[in-house]
């Protein structure tokens, strides 16, 4: 009987293992994983970005109704020193596939690829990386169902794609071509990462699903040459920035209702000509619910109005600004102040003054900035001052952009597509519906990607000669840097400003990736890439005689 019994409670127990663990296992999976991949030498979950990227995305989902759970990816995120300009900080990465860092990137994207197409079926993932964490993700994505994926982004990525960057003027500097998935970077030079790119970035079905960020100067991802820049992404704000497209992936995916995401800094240009007292009249009760909801929401607005040049010395007048018009109060009280007065020619002078309203703001870092335009004339371009319709966009862009909304008559409305298209706003003539263009203002977080000119010249880099003997190279160059960044197989060993270097000591079972990166104080050019193949000899690679090795000298700093 005992013996029955314990069988018994064996086949309940196998029973309850089989199907009622499985359904318990079924039932824990959420709705929603976010998964972060951490940078090099961090340690896990007790590390500033993943707090930081973690912060931002719960502070707007944590009502949403939504089950959900936050990972710290588990992978080795293997540190590797740096010692350069005398700065020592432990989120050197690397591209390499052959040494102990392409180990750890490679272990990182098979775990984050097992974790997302084996387990909880049901379960979608919004991805973020910074760093060697950034590698990690878009390697992994390669391997990854995208149907899985909400949205991944990546920080201070030194694999990044942007070939709008190539060239002395590249295309990134004209506002031409940008990556789909280049969310802020504003170096228009960025090119490839310190340590190469993925080529390409991420295939067609993740070009909606993926943004990039980079800090102006991070040496990483930009052309510049700024450590700083790349260990503050959870200070600069950029992590919060990129939460604001991120929550608006996860609203769609899961049809919840959306929020304001961002504070707003929303700007209204008044044309203040004769003839626009009965239009500002019909606006007014809309432009004080767009000032409430506004400042409601934690933003700032201003107010301006404009003439023509030829009436006025100055076409812009200001009337309040982010500071003073802290209240919807103020707001109104300041509207009514609005003088309409001159005009009778057209057009008017609105490419100065939105120019100048531009410049004269303290525009927030992270805003959605919208600047509100009311006018029933077009404008002069050039301006009467010389001001050009590219100075205007190109501005635009560079503050974030600013996004033009204009508020017109129909007969006119063809004059300002051009602009607004290029400053990513949008015209209404249709006074029935400014209440709509209110709320298109409102949800609008997901501005243009930032992009401004750096006119510095970068510093170029030409190898003139090659040599391999055993375990040693010897190379030497020209270049117009200060000096040269030596990477060995994704390793940075540190700067020299010779124009020979012998490095020492290679590997020979595995073929050795050597790049040179020139730099300047501000720039960095594009590395030149020797490899010595795994013989050791160089094989056909090496065509040039063999010399005796010199002194190593790498480790000038």
């Amino acid at each position: 009987m005992k013996r029955l019994l314990w069988y018994m409670s064996a086949v309940i127990l196998g029973i309850y293992i089989i199907y009622g663990g499985e359904t318990r296992a079924q039932t824990s999976c959420k709705d929603l994983r976010i998964v972060f991949a951490r940078g090099s030498g961090a340690p896990r979950e007790n590390n500033a970005d993943y707090q930081a990227f973690k912060n931002s995305i719960e502070n707007l989902i944590s009502d949403s109704g939504i089950s959900y759970e936050f990972i710290d990816l588990d992978y080795p995120a293997i540190g590797v020193g740096f010692d350069n300009l005398n700065v020592v900080i432990g989120a050197v990465v690397s591209g390499g596939e052959g040494n102990e860092f392409g180990e750890s990137v490679k272990a990182g994207a098979t775990n984050l690829a097992r974790m997302v197409n084996d387990e909880c079926a049901d379960t979608k993932y919004v991805l973020g990386g910074y760093s060697q964490g950034a590698m990690v993700i878009i390697k992994a994505l390669k391997e990854i169902r995208p149907e899985k994926i909400i949205y991944a982004a990546t920080f201070g990525d030194p694999k990044i794609y942007l070939p709008e960057g190539e060239g002395i003027m590249p295309a990134a500097c004209r506002g031409e071509n940008l990556s789909p998935y280049r969310m802020y970077v504003p170096d228009c030079m960025a090119y490839k990462g310190l340590l190469g790119a993925y080529i390409p970035y991420v295939t067609d079905e993740y070009l909606s699903k993926v943004g990039t960020w980079c800090n102006k100067r991070d040496i990483f991802c930009s052309s510049r040459f700024s450590i700083s820049d790349h260990v503050s992404y959870e200070s600069t704000g950029l992590y919060e920035d990129a939460t604001k497209v991120i929550y608006l992936k996860i609203a769609d995916a899961f049809g919840i209702d959306k929020r304001v995401v961002s504070p707003h800094d929303t700007v209204f240009l008044i044309d203040a000509t004769w003839s626009m007292e009965t239009m500002i009249d019909a606006y007014k009760s809309e432009a004080l619910r767009l000032a409430k909801e506004t400042l409601d929401s934690d933003g700032r607005v201003a107010l301006f109005a404009y003439h023509d040049l030829d009436d006025f010395a100055d076409s812009l007048v200001q009337y309040c600004d982010f500071e003073s018009c802290d209240s919807i109060e103020t707001f109104e009280s300041k509207m009514n102040e609005i003088v309409t007065e001159y005009g009778g020619d057209l057009p008017e002078s609105l490419l100065s003054a939105s120019f100048h309203l531009m410049k004269s703001l303290n525009w927030k870092l992270g805003s959605t900035k919208s600047l509100v335009v009311l006018t029933d004339a077009g404008y002069h371009s050039p301006d009467r001052d010389g001001t050009t319709f590219d100075a205007v966009v190109k501005l635009s862009k560079e503050i974030d952009p600013v996004n033009f909304y204009v508020i017109t008559n129909e007969e006119i409305a063809d004059e300002y597509v051009d602009l607004t298209s290029a400053t990513g706003g949008r015209v209404e003539t249709d006074f029935g519906k400014l209440n709509l263009l209110t709320d298109y203002i409102m949800e609008r977080s997901d501005a243009l990607p930032r992009v401004e000119e750096i006119p510095e010249e970068v510093p170029a880099l030409e190898i003139l000669f090659q040599s391999y003997y055993a375990d040693t190279a010897t190379i030497r160059y020209a270049t117009d840097g200060q000096k040269v960044i030596v990477i060995i197989n994704g390793q940075i060993i540190g700067t020299t400003n010779e124009k020979e270097i012998t490095i020492t000591d290679l590997d020979r079972r595995i073929e050795n990736e050597i790049m040179l990166v020139p730099i300047n104080n501000d720039a960095r050019g594009e590395a030149s890439v020797i490899t010595v193949a795994s013989d050791g000899l160089g094989g056909a690679k090496n065509d040039l005689p063999v010399v005796i090795p010199k002194a190593p000298n790498t480790g000038g700093h």
